[in-house]
């Protein structure tokens, strides 16, 4: 018996038109789901494929509001026997954070695969269908499960703890610079290297949030980006405006100006969560290295990118957790 993948479409470049083939600018989200599936020769010899339409924006409009009743059908579809996996199409600007926080609040062991394009549906060599059927092979694929939300994109299996986009234009943008690959997949034929080295989705603290239709608030939380000669004001214009979290996109090691640590640290010891990410594509953000994180109560991001950080210590939240707890948090996913 063929296994059995939903596809939720969320809309994005693979469901994106351009005025003309051979035109860089398209409309996102015109596609839909049902006219994607029609639209991959051969996807009925991989599995049974139904889709549903969750919404159908371009990713930069993505809300936790859409998130979060994502995150929800995911789980209702999963504990239903006959469901071997899921697929979600996604553009590729939010892709990243969509995946890691379905990595962090999906309560399944069963594959999730996450698959967009760079190049809109009627584009010259649209990359789309591809990435579709291999999409649905990976959630087909039994050998799948266990390993976290996945990103299937231009013949990659990337884990969504790793990942990042990388190019603005180019089918090759999304890699994992830190971990390295999960696996790879050719027209449907996978490999794999690997398991994700954090903690995941049913192995998740966060998994059983939005187990149902959840009234869930998340904390509002912050990005601000460090630079030559950062103004510190404006972390005040975060706070002013209810954030309980601030992420630096730190230079360097996590680094910012000593205005911004003097600030950020008075924040921090009025219950401001700080944490201290890098603004540079790849490598860890060091506890104690050039900032006195211990002094200051500051958080490190370690792996993790602003981005990203941002989801995990939004989720962090949730509980009212200490300074510590959320430190092990961020050494764990």
């Amino acid at each position: 018996m063929k296994p059995r993948v939903v596809i939720l479409a969320t809309g994005g470049t693979i469901a994106g038109i351009s005025h003309a083939p051979a035109q860089a600018g398209y409309a996102s989200g015109q596609v839909t789901i049902r006219q994607m599936i029609q639209s991959v020769p051969d996807l009925d010899h991989l599995a049974v494929v139904t889709g549903e339409q969750i919404s159908n924006v371009g990713s930069q409009d993505i809300s936790f509001d859409i998130l979060k009743r994502l995150t929800g059908r995911i789980n209702a579809l999963l504990e239903q026997a006959d469901i071997h996996g899921i697929v979600v199409t996604h553009g590729t600007d939010t892709m990243e954070e969509t995946a890691f926080f379905l990595n962090l609040t999906v309560n399944s062991p069963k594959p999730v695969v996450v698959t967009g394009a760079m190049r809109p549906a009627n584009a010259i060599s649209a990359d789309g269908p591809l990435n579709l059927f291999n999409a649905v092979a990976v959630a087909a694929d039994s050998d799948a499960q266990e390993r976290g939300v996945l990103v299937v994109m231009n013949d990659r299996i990337h884990g969504a703890h790793s990942l990042t986009k990388t190019n603005t234009t180019s089918v090759e943008t999304f890699l994992s610079p830190v971990n390295g690959l999960v696996g790879t997949v050719n027209y449907g034929k996978t490999v794999y290297f690997r398991f994700p080295f954090r903690r995941h989705t049913f192995l998740s603290r966060f998994s059983d949030l939005f187990c149902t239709q959840s009234r869930v608030m998340l904390p509002r939380v912050d990005i601000v980006y460090a630079c030559i000669d950062m103004p510190p004001d404006l972390m005040d214009c975060c706070v002013a405006s209810g954030a309980q979290g601030i992420v630096i996109a730190g230079d360097g090691n996590g680094n910012m100006n000593q205005a911004t640590v003097k600030k950020a640290a008075r924040m921090a010891g009025r219950g401001v969560f700080i944490v201290r990410s890098s603004r540079v594509p790849t490598g860890t953000v060091g506890r104690n290295v050039e900032v006195d994180d211990d002094a200051c109560g500051f958080i490190v991001s370690d792996e993790l990118n602003p981005a990203k950080a941002r989801i995990l210590l939004m989720l962090a939240l949730t509980e009212k957790p200490d300074l510590k707890t959320v430190q092990q948090l961020f050494y764990t996913y």
